[in-house]
């Protein structure tokens, strides 16, 4: 059997409900649930990404560019949603947008197939897409357009086409 991964992308209490959440965060989460769920009884491998800052936040260049704390590790806004807190599964920190650590991963574990799911279409999914692709540029690469929301709709769609030119299969527009 073929090995294939899920990578959760960000899905953490800021992003949906707290500092920098919005109802199309929150209006995914049910999906992404259904999502894992699906992947879990196909045999995928899940793993997440948690965006994870330091108390120093806002002294980051990130930071002096978006203004708003958020992530700050060992918050509750830090910590996954509720409903993907209990999900095994490797957990990834990363202090930027993509991480180097998950791409690395994913291009030595021998994957047939990755598929991203999560938070922000626009910024953090497309950045950890395309660590994947760079890292291995062979490996198909899918994200989940139904399982993703972006800073708004229009960067959503617009981060959407973008992956599309860059070999990355996406589904669920």
């Amino acid at each position: 059997m073929d090995k294939k991964i899920l990578i959760v992308v960000d899905m953490q209490k800021d992003f949906i409900d707290g500092s920098l959440g919005s109802r199309e965060a929150a209006a995914i989460v049910p999906e992404v649930r259904k999502k894992i769920e699906a992947c879990e009884k196909a045999g995928y491998e899940i793993v997440f990404t948690l965006d994870t800052h330091g108390d120093d936040y806002l002294d980051t260049q990130e930071g002096r560019k978006l203004p708003v704390k958020h992530c700050i590790k060992g918050t509750d806004g830090w910590r996954l949603h509720e409903e993907f807190e209990h999900v095994q599964g490797k957990r990834f920190e990363k202090p930027a947008f993509g991480s180097v650590e998950c791409g690395q991963y994913v291009a030595g574990g021998g994957y047939a197939l990755a598929e991203l799911v999560g938070l922000c279409t626009d910024i953090c999914v497309i950045s950890n897409a395309m660590v994947i692709k760079a890292l291995a540029p062979e490996l198909p690469v899918l994200v989940d357009g139904r399982c993703c929301a972006g800073v708004t709709p229009d960067s959503h769609k617009n981060a959407l086409e973008a992956m599309k030119m860059c070999q990355i299969e996406v589904t669920g527009e």
